[in-house]
């Protein structure tokens, strides 16, 4: 800080920066100012035996100004003013140059006067020649006496600017010394602050600086609260109770520090005499005269200021002297705020990665389709993880009122165990979302009384608990609880497991909209099995009866026509045979439609049925111990079916492999050829055709066609549909 020079003090001559070192948090500018003292500019001497030259000059003009003016008033009283008088006036005037510039201007005007006085005073008038001998005597003692006094009046003034030169170099030197340990405290603390060192360190060492460098008594750093009142950070000397670190007093006049909390300027009081309240009594138990207190200023709001009491009259520029600390100060706490705020944004943005990451993981889970029984589990661990609960659960809502543990992690498992239900009452955070359908929390359960609380939450230590609702499709599904044994959540715990009771709920929605989905697409399949069936049966039990029937009839009358008609004979046969035809070409179809062998025999008959009737050799290998449901063995004779004709047309295979097999209460298929491979099911309407028959019965199938390797599907069904 830059403070104007006063008149005998001292002035700023210049200043130093100092800044953080490369590993510092954040830039300091401090600047420690330096004072030179006023004494040393002046215009020293030139010689130290000697005036200075300013003084010799000012000298030489006196005499240049005075013997002029008065020899023109002598020169107007020559007739009233004799001739010794004349020559005493001149005495006196070269003793005031000899005062005024030492001996070398008092010997010039000693000569200037004598010349004056024997050209306008002593006859003949305006004549240097001297006409009475006794004139000569006395203008030789005039020049001797103006001499001596010249000498003497010199030496005189030669040694009282000495000695004022010997205490302004004293004065200096002192000024020299108070400033260089000023300026060393200073350089301490800008240390401590470019260091980084925490606040209340800075503040001891501020307090303990200052009050060694101005001789105070006590030196108290005290911050400005909300209420107004001022509560001790530091404290340095002998302060008295009333001032410990720590204790906490509302300032009032005449205190300084009351002037410097209404103003924000630095004050001062030197007499406490008035002084009223505790720290008034405190005050004057310490015998304190004076005080002395000046604001910090952070980021320009006043924080506190820095105060110095003391049993002597401190010096009037203490409140200059103190700035510069006070600078310090506001730095120190600047930069530690700063720092405070680094870090808290530092942890903000951790919790919040960490927050996103297991959003992230849920979020993947629940994209990829996985069943709500494994999402739940991983949301519970992620939601304790996040918030650092002891405990988390997630429950539904059945339509009794009641609700059921699906997920349970962290300690005390065997309390809440998977599958327990019961009703939740009030003060349980769970209970008030499923009555509000709001986000809710319980911080204390030390009061709270019901069977529940005192058979689990109080066995599993829980103080503090916070319930968010998981909402599917609109309507309240259940919740989500975590729980703390020390301390509380914090304020946004709620918010932030908002979003995992939104995956939750996407979850669910998205399973049972698979689940109806597949039911959809089962009901789908099952409906076209049974009209397949219908048809053939139809074709079977009507069609093909009456074709059979109307067969007979044909080769009825084919007996019954005259030998003379051979024609007609030839024609009825002709007609029998096409209809014999048409009648086993509906038997095909029939089959393809719906073979009747799959209903009355099962697959394996099925199967070696339809390897009798490929186009290509079909080495069958059948493994099962029991009939699966109609729809499943429907659906493998169809995926075999299909995918023979498929391997005839398309993969020129010389033979195929099929393989069935019941384990672990699945139908596997397995059907590979040799053929060219390629296959895509993409391309192929046949192949998605069968994807959508297995999956629709919650099977799985898979096709592996390289070109060149041949075609392998694998097809996993349940034995009984879901």
């Amino acid at each position: 800080m830059h403070h104007p020079a006063r008149p005998g003090s001292t002035m700023l001559s210049g200043h130093r920066r100092y800044r953080h070192p490369p590993d510092g948090k954040g830039d300091l500018d401090v600047r420690i100012v330096t004072r030179e003292p006023a004494a040393t500019r002046r215009w020293l001497p030139a010689r130290r035996e000697g005036l200075s030259p300013r003084r010799r000059l000012a000298g030489a003009l006196t005499g240049l100004v005075v013997l002029p003016l008065l020899t023109m008033v002598l020169a107007q009283l020559r007739e009233i003013v004799n001739l010794p008088s004349q020559t005493l006036l001149y005495l006196l005037a070269i003793v005031v140059v000899a005062l005024v510039g030492g001996l070398v201007p008092a010997l010039a005007a000693a000569v200037a006067a004598a010349v004056l006085l024997d050209h306008y005073f002593i006859p003949p008038l305006y004549d240097f020649a001297v006409a009475d001998p006794d004139n000569v005597v006395a203008l030789v003692a005039f020049l001797l006496v103006a001499g001596a006094a010249s000498s003497v009046v010199g030496v005189a003034a030669r040694r009282r600017e000495a000695e004022a030169l010997a205490n302004a170099n004293a004065e200096s030197r002192e000024e020299f010394r108070r400033l260089a340990e000023e300026q060393a405290a200073l350089r301490r603390v800008a240390t401590l602050v470019a260091r980084g060192v925490p606040a209340a360190e800075i503040f001891a060492a501020v307090a303990q600086e200052i009050g060694s460098v101005l001789g105070a008594d006590a030196t108290p750093i005290a911050r400005l609260d909300p209420d107004g009142a001022a509560t001790v950070v530091a404290v340095a000397g002998d302060p008295p109770d009333e001032l410990v670190v720590g204790s906490r007093w509302k300032p009032e006049p005449p205190l300084a520090m009351a002037a410097v909390l209404r103003t924000g300027r630095p004050a001062r009081s030197d007499d406490y005499s008035q002084a009223s309240g505790a720290s008034g009594d405190a005050i004057r138990r310490m015998g304190a005269r004076s005080g002395v207190a000046a604001p910090i200023i952070v980021e320009g709001h006043l924080w506190g200021m820095i105060v110095i009491v003391g049993r002597r009259r401190f010096p009037a520029d203490a409140e200059q002297r103190m700035a510069g600390f006070t600078e310090l100060v506001g730095t120190a706490i600047a930069n530690a705020e700063g720092r405070a705020q680094l870090e808290e944004s530092r942890d903000e943005v951790h919790r919040l990665a960490d927050e996103q990451a297991a959003l992230r993981r849920v979020a993947t889970l629940v994209a990829r389709g996985v069943a709500p029984d494994d999402v739940f589990p991983a949301v519970a661990e992620e939601v304790r993880h996040i918030l650092g609960a002891d405990a988390s659960i997630i429950v539904r809502l059945d339509p009794d009122g009641q609700v059921t543990v699906l997920a349970r992690v962290g300690e005390r498992q065997t309390d809440l165990p998977l599958g327990s239900r019961w009703k939740p009452e009030p003060p349980l955070a769970m209970a008030a979302v499923l009555r509000t359908g709001r986000p809710a929390r319980c911080d204390d359960y030390s009061e709270a009384s019901s069977a529940f609380v005192d058979a689990t939450v109080r066995r599993m230590r829980i103080r503090s608990s916070v319930a968010v609702p998981i909402v599917v499709e609109g309507r309240l599904w259940g919740t989500i609880v975590a729980g703390v044994q020390h301390g509380r959540f914090p304020a946004d715990a709620e918010q932030r497991m908002a979003g995992f009771t939104e995956l939750i709920g996407t979850a669910i929605a998205n399973a049972d909209s698979r689940a109806q989905l597949t039911a959809s697409r089962a009901r789908i399949v099952a409906a076209a099995d049974n009209a397949r069936r219908q048809i053939e049966r139809d074709l079977h039990d009507g069609t093909q009866q009456r074709l059979v029937a109307l067969s007979l009839t044909l080769r009825l009358a084919q007996s019954s026509v005259p030998a003379d008609l051979p024609e007609l004979e030839t024609q009825i046969g002709q007609v029998t045979d096409d209809l014999t035809a048409a009648i086993e070409e509906l038997r095909e179809l029939a089959r393809g439609i719906h073979p009747a062998i799959l209903s009355e025999g099962g697959l394996g008959p099925a199967l070696r049925t339809l390897a009798r009737r490929a186009a290509i050799p079909v080495e069958l290998d059948i493994r099962t111990q029991s009939r699966a449901a109609d729809p499943i063995e429907m659906a493998a004779y169809y995926v075999v079916s299909e995918t023979l004709t498929n391997t005839t047309k398309h993969a020129r295979a010389s033979c195929a492999q099929v393989a069935v097999e019941q384990r672990d209460g699945l139908l596997n298929l397995s059907i590979r050829d040799d053929g060219i491979g390629g296959a895509d099911p993409a391309r192929g309407s046949g192949l998605i055709g069968l994807r959508d028959r297995v999956q629709a019965l919650g099977g799985s199938i898979e096709i592996d066609s390289p070109a060149g390797a041949g075609t392998a599907i694998i097809v996993e069904l349940p034995l009984q549909p879901h």
